[in-house]
């Protein structure tokens, strides 16, 4: 049985043959492209990194529509383009960017299956260097945000604090933290291998079941697993297409990857993110926490 959605998925064979293809646009989109996207990328990629063209300069928030598509529109990327998003080597950051582009009204935005795991596997053509390809600002692109849906894509801390003092998580409304067994549990705030985010406290949002994102996904190879494998791994915690499912981890990145597995892949028709995740909610002054392996 095939994906909700496989048309949201490329995999490295048809890559290989679109690189080239004009009304194609491949981008990396990274957290850190010092280790990444600088090393190596696929040829004729261009570059997004989450510092510099996802989040807002000055507030904790996203790009405006305006400067959204005056990176587009430098990277070639008109609003009929496809866009093949890939990232560093889980793909957190590009599903983080797959969400802002359907958020701000892209078409046809795909994800590379495997990422650069699976594209260093099989040897994929690459090129290296600190430059971006600059020929893509001389393509005329021109790109408008026709419409911008934040309310069919995000959750505010408010709107969790309300769902919870309803009772309503765990019953209608199903809670997701993403994050690893030990962020889950309080004992750590962070990733070992990324910068602290500086929450407060350790823990989870009261009800939240911990399904970390890794478990979608191949190991070996960066891949989404099976559509029925995926089926049972969240059907077994009671995450169900009946129920509304808001998706978190710590700044919302590995939080897109599972919302992507449940709204593209899987078909669930209310999934959402929160997120300011735990960076927000771990400094929320009065905001009940939960540690240990208990929802």
């Amino acid at each position: 049985m095939s994906y909700a959605h496989p048309e949201v998925l490329v995999d490295t064979e048809w890559m290989r043959k679109h690189l080239n293809d004009p009304k194609v646009r491949v981008v990396e989109v990274d957290y850190d492209p010092n280790t990444a996207y600088f090393a190596w990328h696929l040829p004729g990629a261009a570059l997004l990194t989450w510092k510099d063209h996802i989040r807002h300069p000055v507030r904790r928030d996203f790009v405006e529509p305006d400067q959204f598509a005056k990176y587009m529109e430098e990277r070639g990327i008109s609003n009929d383009t496809t866009v093949i998003l890939y990232g560093d080597y889980n793909n957190w950051f590009a599903a983080y960017a797959f969400w802002l582009f359907k958020v701000y009204g892209h078409e046809d935005v795909r994800l590379l299956n495997g990422g650069r795991t699976k594209w260093a596997k099989e040897n994929g053509p690459t090129c290296s260097g600190h430059q971006e390809p600059h020929y893509y600002k001389d393509v005329g692109a021109r790109y408008t945000v026709k419409k911008v849906d934040w309310g069919g894509h995000r959750v505010y801390l408010w709107e969790i604090l309300n769902r919870l003092n309803k009772g309503e998580i765990g019953k209608s409304l199903a809670l997701v933290d993403v994050r690893s067994p030990r962020e889950y549990t309080g004992e750590i705030t962070a990733p070992p291998e990324y910068p602290n985010e500086h929450a407060q406290v350790g823990g989870h949002i009261p009800g939240a079941i911990n399904i970390p994102w890794s478990l979608a996904v191949n190991p070996d190879t960066g891949e989404f697993k099976p559509v029925e494998e995926l089926r049972r791994l969240y059907s077994q915690y009671g995450i169900t297409p009946d129920k509304e499912v808001i998706t978190y981890c710590r700044i919302a990145e590995r939080a897109s990857h599972t919302w992507f597995v449940l709204k593209y892949l899987l078909g669930y028709p209310a999934v959402r993110v929160y997120d300011g995740s735990w960076a927000e909610w771990g400094n929320a002054v009065g905001a009940p926490v939960k540690k240990g392996n208990e929802p």
